[in-house]
């Protein structure tokens, strides 16, 4: 909305936050176990909505889901100045109020924030103008932040940074430090018909112990793609935009939302935990099972955000009463595939010979 133009508006003095101007039809969506309904001022932010979570599987843990409002508001802009004039100016660009989400409150048109109320289960984004011209960024910092923060807060689920991809409904979590080859082994897994239900960021239902996520992209590096050979899912990567992480690393954005792939088409019930490590087997076994201990202490060094919240101790506890197996690297990203196979196919192995 431009700030010149209301300030012309008489309406303006009796509608100072804009409560009363019509909003773009929103967009409704169920995902990360609520349903949520997104409202905007503006048509591009919508759109990056459908972008980011248009044609996904509902992913909800019950009928009786809870439901979730976020706003997304494109900060007003004010009249812009530059050449020598902008040299001169002595204050700063005046605040515009604004509204959303049942917050009120005002931002300048450089702002871009997010406020959450998980108590409520609302959220408000305000988005510069600035910050709509990079997409890439907005969706994924700004956007899918609101999303899982409000998600996670206002249903007690476990933030995981994990991948998780499963069989016929149920699922596995893949940790690891960086360079262990989480990326790399997720493709393989999408690539041989796994049910894929997260890149890099999994949500756990401690109670039940059913993950949900968001499987609407997968981010490849150029050098994951020498294990595919001439496949039609090289060919769908090769053909994806490319991004730059912060770190300035480039990868293929690559949208899984793609009839060649298999989404998990509901929240998977966990069977294990799998810990891959960077280091190469040789001759040693490909999979080795831990002990509680350290399944504990790994998972305290590799998941601070999620061990200092309250639901962690039933989240622990429950995790510990399912395996958990390190897997080292193997001759191909094939051999650790075939290991998460067969722990989802055989279920409880404590009885059973090694994997591999």
């Amino acid at each position: 909305m431009n700030t010149k133009n209301r300030r012309a508006d008489p309406g303006i003095e009796s509608d100072p936050f804009g409560e009363r101007i019509a909003a773009q039809p929103g967009k409704a969506m169920s995902l990360l176990g609520g349903r949520f309904r997104f409202e905007s001022n503006n048509r591009e932010l919508l759109a990056l909505i459908d972008a980011a979570y248009a044609g996904l599987p509902n992913q909800l843990f019950s009928s009786m889901a809870k439901t979730f409002r976020v706003k997304l508001m494109l900060t007003p802009a004010t009249v812009k100045f530059s050449g020598r004039g902008a040299a001169r100016r002595r204050e700063p660009p005046p605040a515009a109020m604004l509204q959303g989400a049942g917050f009120l409150g005002s931002a300048t048109p450089s702002s871009t924030f997010v406020m959450l109320n998980p108590k409520e289960r609302t959220g408000l984004v305000c988005v510069s103008e600035e910050m709509l011209g990079f997409p890439y960024h907005l969706r994924y910092e700004v956007i899918e932040f609101a999303v899982f923060t409000l998600a996670c807060r206002a249903q007690g689920l476990v933030p995981l940074h994990a991948a998780c991809v499963g069989i016929d409904g149920r699922g596995l979590l893949l940790m690891g430090p960086s360079g262990a080859g989480k990326s790399t082994v997720a493709l393989q897994c999408l690539v041989e018909g796994f049910d894929f239900l997260s890149e890099d960021s999994a949500f756990v239902a401690p109670a039940s112990m059913r993950a949900t996520g968001t499987a609407n992209f997968l981010h490849v590096r150029a050098d994951s793609l020498r294990w595919l050979g001439r496949s039609r899912a090289r060919s769908i990567i090769t053909r994806s935009p490319v991004i730059q992480r912060r770190s300035g690393i480039e990868k293929f954005e690559v949208d899984l939302r793609h009839k060649t792939f298999h989404l998990a088409k509901a929240p998977l019930k966990l069977a294990g935990l799998a810990f891959l490590s960077p280091h190469a087997a040789g001759k040693r076994p490909l999979v080795r099972r831990l002990s509680a201990a350290e399944t504990l202490d790994r998972l305290k060094r590799e998941q601070a955000y999620g061990a200092s919240l309250p639901q962690w101790r039933a989240f622990s506890r429950n995790l510990l009463r399912l395996e958990a197996v390190e897997i080292l690297r193997g001759s191909h990203p094939s051999t650790s595939a075939e290991a998460l196979r067969t722990l989802l196919r055989q279920g409880p192995i404590k009885a059973r010979r090694p994997l591999v």
